[in-house]
């Protein structure tokens, strides 16, 4: 946390950008980002979320697709095991593991399309030699839904994590049982007017990939603003990816990096995600349509929007979020 007063200095710049910001006409293919990473995460907004926990035992895939047929199809589909055919090192604690889907023509079917687009994530599961019960867990893969051939998986190592450190233990060639689609938030273009996404970690998966679903679509002009927290400078992931978005769209577009403990050269938000931070960048409930989305750590949860009471249940909207005056229905929580 940095002193107070440092603190609404550091604000008056950012509120005053922030209205000028919202006010702009929107033009085509804008997008503006300036990212503050923050230890505490996302803030959500409230849609449809689906979970299918259903576990076979069976591992399958599927035979014989023609072009760009999906790879996941959900239903009794069953696991498809995909087997590692790379591995990149993104920081001290965080892989990119990409995957080969069962045909080199596949889409990972993650989606249908823009016009009808839903966030989703995949299962994973995992059974070690001496554990009695499979470790399974979901992950939103940060390629495009589009992509051919593979699927992209961005895995931070956790301590205890029992998939975490089996995905860290991967080498090429070796295969992960995979099932879904598991639908969330479902999106169509200009759904609504301006989203706020409140990330911490890698709870900015499915914001990345949200954004991306919006910023690929031509017809989509809804604006987006990112607050963004994280431990240190080398934690923060995909920055680039939001750089090139920002910089392609700047009138659209804008993020903002938090981080815990920032380095000297560090010109960010320090410390973590407070009511008076969101309320000088983020839209205001009565602003408009407007969606707010949250992912991330527990703690992000508990003091930006409250916490889900299971993946089929958004809870009650508590935190930052219920103060400011927003309603659950404007929240979403992944």
């Amino acid at each position: 946390m940095f002193a107070r007063q440092a603190f609404r200095s550091a604000l008056q710049p950012m509120k005053t950008s922030f209205h000028r910001y919202s006010t702009e006409a929107p033009k085509s293919g804008g997008i503006n980002t300036l990212l503050i990473a923050g230890v505490v995460g996302a803030v959500g907004a409230g849609g449809y979320y689906y979970y299918n926990t259903t576990v076979q035992s069976e591992t399958v895939i599927p035979q014989g697709p023609s072009k760009a047929d999906p790879a996941f199809i959900g239903g009794d589909q069953g696991w498809i095991g995909l087997k590692l055919e790379s591995i990149e090192t993104v920081n001290h604690n965080t892989k990119k593991l990409r995957f080969a889907l069962p045909h080199k023509d596949n889409v990972s079917g993650l989606h249908v399309a823009l016009i009808n687009f839903l966030t989703a994530a995949l299962l994973t599961k995992y059974k070690g030699p001496g554990d009695e019960k499979p470790t399974i867990r979901p992950y939103t893969p940060i390629s495009a839904e589009d992509a051919r051939g593979y699927l992209d998986l961005l895995v931070k190592v956790y301590p205890n994590g029992p998939m975490s450190s089996h995905l860290h233990s991967m080498n090429v060639d070796q295969r992960l049982d995979f099932k879904g689609p598991i639908p969330k938030y479902p999106w169509e273009a200009n759904k609504h007017d301006h989203v706020a996404l409140i990330a911490g970690g890698t709870g900015i998966t499915p914001m990345y990939q949200l954004t991306r679903a919006i910023f690929s679509n031509p017809n989509d002009k809804t604006k987006v603003t990112l607050v963004f927290g994280n431990i240190s400078e080398e934690d923060i992931l995909l920055k680039r990816e939001f750089e090139d978005l920002e910089n392609t769209y700047p009138q659209r577009f804008r993020a903002f990096y938090l981080l815990d403990k920032p380095p000297a050269s560090w010109t960010g938000g320090k410390g973590y995600v407070t009511k008076e931070l969101l309320k000088a960048v983020i839209p205001g409930p009565k602003d408009g349509n407007i969606k707010v989305f949250v992912c991330g750590p527990p703690g992000l949860y508990k003091a930006v929007s409250g916490e889900k009471r299971s993946p089929q249940d958004q809870g009650e909207l508590s935190g930052i979020l219920q103060e400011l005056g927003y309603s659950k229905d404007q929240v979403y929580k992944f």
